[in-house]
């Protein structure tokens, strides 16, 4: 009915006339007509913006804020194309059970120096031919965000987000050719996304020979920027190398270099194992959502089958604390009801969860990760037990690299430090250089906002050796390694940079660093004694001349006898020297590079 036509009432007259108790002049008791005005300003208004409204694709508004994913400014554009293909690369190959050999190519594009070709290839599983185009152009598609087990990408956004970046900067598909068998076709595929809708456009689909058995090839043109130093591609493929030691890369930079990262280990990760939610990490909604959707007839055996370390037994006393039936249908059960349900949970003890969907990187090979690529003079690694935040458990690892020749380039410098002015060390040591990881992924920015750079700022490294400005990373020639391993890690954004300041996170990372700190502590004062002895024994040897000339002419010794005197002399003094190492470094030099 049009709201605007004016709308009368037909009225019955009920024969009532105006009586005595009627005022003068007022109508006769029968119900008046009704009109609509002709024009309500606030209907049209109201009517106008509901006809502007729509719904908002993913890509839409990614798209307008591909700042959230790490496509800020080209430099760290072109890290994050690297670092989303590579993550995938790797997730791919581990959980197929293949040793990653990852290729990495980036050249610049002819008559335009900010546009680069970014290729990476691996020989992983490949792609079943229907999925590629969802993989590589569609957001929010993947397989790994109900799933909780350790793995780098969580979302399913990163490597369509790094094809969406280049469709928007130079207008180039994502080209990607995949074999999942040396027994079938590669296929080639040329997709963008349809930020509409959300879903892929397929420009060319083709079989195609290619000379790998199996694997994945992608290529991207995005716009960017090439810088070597910190905070560039070569840095996280260095750090890559560290923190995954059973991953050979190859690669070669815009400028025609070549680099090889070969595996420091010849064994894969244990492959992590997939778990349930835990009762301890959920809210209200996601409960109430749980109990609606579960398959099971009981509350009891919702709690039992659909949670992780809840028994029977356990369900049963959950239930009795909420006042619930156990035989209680999980589809009736009421808001309030799982309200109590929630405090019941969280009021009765369960064990903490499983902790074999973590796949931690170990001790060893975090000394071989580091060893590999810096070369220090004393290096130690822990790896703490799990622990569980919100019901995730999780695992931090840490390391120390200390002394030696401490930059992964050895003694090739960034561009931008070699052109600073050379710094009195002594007077203004420079601050450790900090490593943080995610699972096994490197985060290069955003250390201020991270919990790992909290954890370690909160430290006295004071009390370890190491000299530390009020409220900043201490001061030294020191790399410091913290991984932390989750199967949700909590960043702070899309981009994956920060890890959140959770108390249990940090307490974690704390205490590993702290262990960390009490090896290197024990290193620089055995080196402080050795100094110190050294020191000693250098006076020593400068006076033994002088000694042996006193004795001669107190004895009356030949020349041959001042001689051998002397030799004898220096003889006890490199037996001591050697009692000396031993009692101060041990028989192995413990935490000591090569066990020197």
């Amino acid at each position: 009915m049009n709201s605007m036509a004016k709308v009368k009432t037909p009225v019955k007259p009920t024969g009532k006339k105006k009586g005595k108790g009627s005022p003068e002049g007022s109508p006769p008791e029968e119900e008046a007509p009704v009109e609509e005005p002709a024009h309500d300003k606030d209907s049209v208004v109201a009517h106008k913006m509901a006809s502007e409204q729509r719904e908002i694709s993913v890509s839409e508004f990614f798209t307008k804020n591909r700042h959230l994913l790490g496509f800020d400014n080209p430099r760290k554009a072109l890290l994050t194309t690297v670092k989303e293909a590579v993550d995938n690369s790797l997730d791919a190959c581990e959980e197929a059970g293949v040793l990653p050999d990852v290729e990495v190519t980036i050249r610049p594009v002819e008559g335009n120096a900010e546009r680069f070709r970014v290729i990476v290839e691996d020989n992983g599983p490949g792609i079943v031919k229907q999925q590629i185009p969802q993989i590589f152009a569609k957001l929010l598609y993947g397989s790994k965000f109900h799933r909780l087990r350790m793995s780098r990408g969580q979302q399913g956004i990163g490597i369509s987000a790094a094809g969406m970046y280049g469709q928007l900067t130079t207008g180039q598909p994502v080209r990607i050719t995949s074999r999942i068998s040396s027994r079938k076709p590669a296929h080639y595929y040329e997709v963008v996304i349809n930020t509409h809708k959300n879903e892929p456009d397929i420009l060319k689909e083709e079989a195609v020979e290619w000379d790998k058995p199996r694997g994945t090839r992608v290529e991207l043109v995005i716009e960017g920027k090439y810088q070597r130093g910190r905070l560039s591609v070569d840095d996280y493929l260095e750090q890559t190398a560290i923190a995954n030691p059973h991953v050979e890369v190859l690669y070669e930079a815009p400028d025609g270099e070549k680099f090889k990262y070969p595996r420091a280990a010849k064994d894969l990760p244990t492959p992590p194992k997939e778990i349930k939610p835990h009762p301890y990490g959920v809210e209200l909604g996601t409960l109430i959502k749980m109990l609606r959707g579960t398959s099971s007839r009981r509350v009891s055996g919702c709690l039992a089958s659909d949670f992780s370390r809840v028994s029977p037994r356990v369900a049963a006393e959950i239930c009795r604390g909420a006042g619930l039936d156990v035989t209680t249908s999980p589809k009736k059960v009421a808001v309030a009801e799982a309200d109590r349900l929630l405090t019941a949970i969280r009021g009765t003890k369960i064990m903490a969860p499983s902790t074999d969907c973590l796949s931690p990187i170990g001790e060893d090979l975090i000394r071989k990760g580091l060893s590999r690529q810096i070369d220090a003079a004393f290096q130690c690694a822990v790896s703490r037990s799990p622990a569980v935040y919100r019901g995730n458990p999780f695992a931090i690892e840490a390391g120390i690299a200390f002394g030696g020749k401490l930059s992964p380039d050895g003694d090739k410098k960034p561009e931008q430090e070699a052109t600073a002015p050379p710094k009195d060390k002594e007077n203004e040591p420079e601050a450790v250089k900090l490593l943080r990881f995610a699972n096994r992924v490197p985060l290069l920015y955003q250390p201020g906002a991270c919990a790992i750079t909290k954890a370690v700022v909160s430290i006295d490294w004071r009390s370890y050796g190491l000299q530390q400005p009020r409220g900043s990373l201490p001061l030294g020639p020191a790399v410091i390694f913290v991984h932390m391993a989750s199967v949700w890690v909590p960043f702070t954004s899309e981009s994956k940079e920060a890890v959140a300041h959770y108390p249990e996170i940090l307490k974690e990372i704390k205490l590993a660093l702290q262990e960390c700190g009490r090896q290197l502590s024990m290193f620089i004062n055995r080196r402080r004694r050795m100094a110190e002895e050294f020191k000693k024994r250098s006076y020593i040897e400068k006076y033994i001349p002088q000694l042996v000339i006193g004795l001669r002419d107190i004895l009356g010794f030949s020349e041959a006898d001042a001689k051998r005197c002397t030799k004898n002399l220096q003889a006890i003094l490199e037996k001591t020297r050697g009692e000396l190492d031993t009692s101060i470094l041990g028989k192995k030099g413990a935490g000591t590079r090569n066990g020197e």
